[in-house]
């Protein structure tokens, strides 16, 4: 099946691109399935750049699959994929033990960064805390762990070259709190609303970003074990069939398929997630989906079932040329 582009999404300034940026998809009409994921889109007051492919076999859709996006907490990805490939290597121990003092926390809502106390545990422990519930405070320490020049050497090995991983997560939410101001909490609603439409970072102009194509051809290196040794590869499939994250990629397929991901969230309205949804039998897709919903909320029930729902729609397609 030849690639099939959707085109570029409505211009709008709020999801990241400035007006007149290209999309970057270059590969053709994608007919129904493009007015169907620009419906949902809308009825979701999102935008959204998306990628899907064929693991093992042919075929993608992608929705401006090439624009940079904020890449939030999918790039904790790359950082678990370094940490696997250095065990593997035998440069360090998955069993090592870590003592995370009760000082050393990063801003965040789940795992070791709510916690009060000193914490101790392995680093394939810490590897679980990342994605499974994606702990920051667990991410910068295994960041500061592998490295970051090596996480972008593997990156650049790979070809990811419309992928830069800049910060770790405390300098990425101090990046961003600096670029909504020191006089962010006597902002009105619209005046805060303002400040994140033209944030750098939020733009994907600045800090980790991404694009949706790089982030399924990472995925499905590691799926085909080609991005680093076989069993750091499993590795990485095993963490992420970990997480939990029932709300968003996962309600494409509430049955059947497995699905595998990483979710990212950051303020004025970034929701994203990349993933597998796997068959069986050889037939898996990778899919990433980098939206940015209207309404700066910070539960949008919607723009989180939207992004389950135009990866389905992607990801059928494809199954249905086959």
């Amino acid at each position: 099946m030849r690639a099939r582009d959707l085109g570029s999404a409505a211009p709008d300034e709020r999801f990241g691109d400035p007006p007149g940026a290209p999309s970057g998809d270059r590969s053709g009409p994608g007919g129904d399935v493009s007015t169907r994921i620009r419906a949902v889109l809308r009825d979701a007051h999102a935008d959204a750049a998306l990628h899907a492919r064929s693991i093992f076999g042919a075929g993608e859709v992608g929705l401006d699959a090439d624009r940079r996006s904020a890449a939030a907490s999918t790039y904790k990805v790359a950082v678990l994929l370094e940490v696997a490939c250095q065990t593997a290597e035998g440069r360090i121990g998955a069993a090592d033990r870590i003592r995370v003092p009760s000082d050393r926390r990063t801003t965040g809502p789940t795992g070791i960064s709510i916690l009060n106390d000193d914490v101790e545990m392995s680093v394939r422990d810490l590897a679980m805390l990342m994605i499974h519930v994606s702990d920051n405070t667990a991410t910068d320490v295994l960041h500061e762990l592998v490295g970051h020049e090596a996480v972008t050497a593997r990156l650049r090995a790979l070809g990811l070259t419309d992928t830069s991983f800049e910060l770790d997560c405390h300098h990425l939410i101090a990046a961003l709190l600096d670029e909504l101001g020191d006089d962010r909490d006597a902002l009105t609603p619209e005046e805060l609303a303002e400040r994140f439409r033209r944030s750098p970072s939020l733009r994907g102009e600045r800090g980790n970003t991404t694009t949706p194509r790089d982030m399924t051809s990472l995925l499905s290196a590691v799926w085909r074990d080609e991005a680093g040794p076989p069993e750091a590869c499993s590795e990485v499939r095993r963490v992420m069939g970990h997480q939990f994250a029932p709300h968003r990629l996962s309600t494409a397929y509430p049955n059947g398929p497995s699905v595998s991901g990483k979710t990212g969230t950051l303020f004025g309205g970034i929701r994203s997630e990349v993933g597998v949804v796997d068959f069986g039998g050889g037939e898996a897709y990778a899919v990433a989906v980098y939206l940015r919903g209207h309404r700066v909320a910070r539960r949008d029930p919607d723009a989180d079932r939207a992004i389950g729902r135009v990866a389905r729609l992607a990801i059928d397609a494809i199954r249905e040329a086959r």
